[in-house]
This record gives structure tokens, C-alpha cells and sequence, in this order.
């Protein structure tokens, strides 16, 4: 039987649904055994050596169906949709109640609000707010300074239990200007295809795609880190704070080992409405109709 195409909620509009902006790629070597924990057992990952690829998509996007807003999302790793593969999101933050909303509700995915905190600092200035975040990495004159670094800090405002927050500092430092920085990288076109679902709002199991077209550039990756929400805390206090970084899985796959960053400049991106694989009453365990199959 075909897949059944999702009908989107009138917020967005009528898909597809174009953002505009630019992003960071950055991928992660993680451990498969972290990974599969969140991943559908209808779904086989992706893995060799006992590591799958993860990583996180950190973009400021200028204009979409809700305006401007920012947002993160954390790739647990890669699934099979042969003979190509997908990603499977174990986390989105977004800076925007309406994207939230769509995400989780439209799309399946693990849709969460949260604040962005962006601050360039400078050897010869103190640290300066700085909009369109994404555009400080070491591109043409945007660091006259080597030393000069960008703080990108994404704290959760919607907690529900300590195994789900965040509070996330992603870090650029600059390197030397060269002539060659300014420019932009080619012009080219990739697709991004997606699962999703599994969630209380959405327990379908789904895949959706994403077009983009934008210039590439290969830079530095952002070192990423994590903020302790707790000042002066005991010993104990920070041995528990260590145990939780262990156990969620968030933090460790923006932790984990990054291979690449990619840059996208200029970038258009098309999300089609997300169609459905699996039918499911309400949870994960609980799949009552498979309306297409996955290999």
C-alpha cells in the first residue's frame, strides 16, 4: 500500500514550507549503542565499527512561515532507507512557540522551546550581541581578530524532567583573515531526507524530505560544551551533574567526536509535508498498521 500523506495544521500554510538563511552541519562519530537507544525498532541504524554518524544542524533562518527564528537540531545517527540512509532527530530547539508547535505536531519531531544566546567576544572590545549568529564564522572581515570567538548558548525553557533539558554553549574561534575566506563556497543542491514521529504528539512513525540549495564551505567546528545551570554546587552536587551528562543523550551527541563542519551560505530550504510509514495508536510499542514498509 502507498504512504499516506500527513495533513498539516493551517499555521505553516500549505506545504512546501521555505526557509531561508544559513546553517552549520556539523557531524559526530556516536557510539551505536547510544544511538539505537532512541531509535524505532522498525527502523535499522546505520553503523560500522560500532559507531553511527550523528552530529547537529545549527541554523538562523531570516525568513520562514513564522519569520525569523533559530534553531538546533541534534542528530542521534543514521537510519537505513535503502539504498540511501536517513536522520533520526533525538532533539529540536527552536527559539519560536509556533515552529514548536509544527514540529511536533505536523513533522513528529522532538520539538522543544528554547533560549539562544549569542555573544562575539573581542581582545580589543568587550562582548558584543551580534543578530544572523551564523555569518561569524571565519568568513571575509567578520573577524578582524584571530582571537576573536563566537558563544552560541542554547538553554531548554521547557523542562520536563532533568533527562530532557538543555543548556548547550557552542564556541567559534576565528582564524587569521586569509583573501581566500570571503569566499563563499559553490552553489549546490543536496537532499536531506528525514524520519520522525514516535512522540506524544505525534507517535506516527513518518519521513519527510528537505531540499536545499545553498553554497558550501568547510570550516572549523564549533567546540561545543556544557553550561552547568548550578553555581557553587558540592562535590556531590557536581558528580551528579557529571552522571547526568552520561545519561542524556542530547548532551552526549553534541559531546561526542565532530569529523566535519559545513557551512550553508545563502541557503533555501523546501520541507515537503511528511507522509507516513507506520500508523501508530500511541506509542512506539504499540504500531497497529504498517501502511509502507522500511528495509
Amino acid at each position: 500500500m502507498d504512504a499516506v500523506e500527513t495533513k498539516p495544521s493551517p499555521g505553516y500554510g500549505k506545504p512546501p514550507w521555505i526557509f531561508r538563511g544559513s546553517a552549520l552541519y556539523q557531524l559526530h562519530l556516536v557510539r551505536a549503542e547510544k544511538a539505537r537507544t532512541c531509535i524505532p525498532k522498525e527502523f535499522k541504524l546505520v553503523e560500522a565499527f560500532g559507531y553511527t554518524l550523528g552530529g547537529f544542524f545549527l541554523a538562523s533562518y531570516e525568513d520562514s512561515p513564522v519569520g525569523a527564528f533559530d534553531e538546533l537540531v541534534v542528530i542521534a545517527g543514521l537510519v537505513w532507507n535503502r539504498p540511501t540512509s536517513c536522520a533520526w532527530a533525538t532533539k529540536v530547539y527552536v527559539n519560536n512557540n509556533e515552529a514548536c508547535s509544527h514540529g511536533r505536531k505536523d513533522v513528529g519531531l522532538p520539538s522543544q522551546v528554547a533560549r539562544f544566546s549569542k555573544t562575539i567576544t573581542a581582545v580589543s572590545s568587550q562582548s558584543r550581541g551580534r543578530s544572523g549568529f551564523l555569518n561569524m564564522i571565519p568568513i571575509g572581515s567578520e573577524f578582524d581578530n584571530p582571537n576573536d570567538h563566537l558563544n552560541v548558548q542554547v538553554t531548554e525553557i521547557e523542562s520536563f524532567g532533568v533527562a530532557d533539558s538543555c543548556n548547550i554553549s557552542l564556541i567559534s574561534t576565528a582564524v587569521p583573515a586569509l583573501k581566500f575566506d570571503r569566499w563563499m563556497g559553490p552553489t549546490i543542491k543536496m537532499s536531506l531526507p528525514s524520519f520522525s514521529g514516535g512522540t506524544e504528539f505525534n507517535p506516527n512513525l513518518l519521513k519527510y524530505s528537505c531540499q536545499i540549495e545553498c553554497r558550501v564551505q568547510p570550516v572549523k567546528p564549533l567546540k561545543v560544551s556544557r553550561t552547568l545551570p548550578l553555581t557553587n554546587v558540592d562535590d556531590k552536587e557536581q558528580q551528579s551533574l557529571q552522571d547526568y551528562g552520561k545519561q542524556n543523550l542530547t548532551t552526549y551527541v553534541m559531546l561526542s567526536k565532530p569529523i566535519l563542519a559545513l557551512k550553508f551560505n545563502q541557503m533555501k530550504m523546501q520541507v515537503e509535508a511528511p507522509i507516513v510509514l507506520y500508523q501508530c495508536s500511541n506509542s512506539l510499542e504499540t504500531t497497529t498498521t504498517t501502511v509502507s514498509s522500511v528495509p
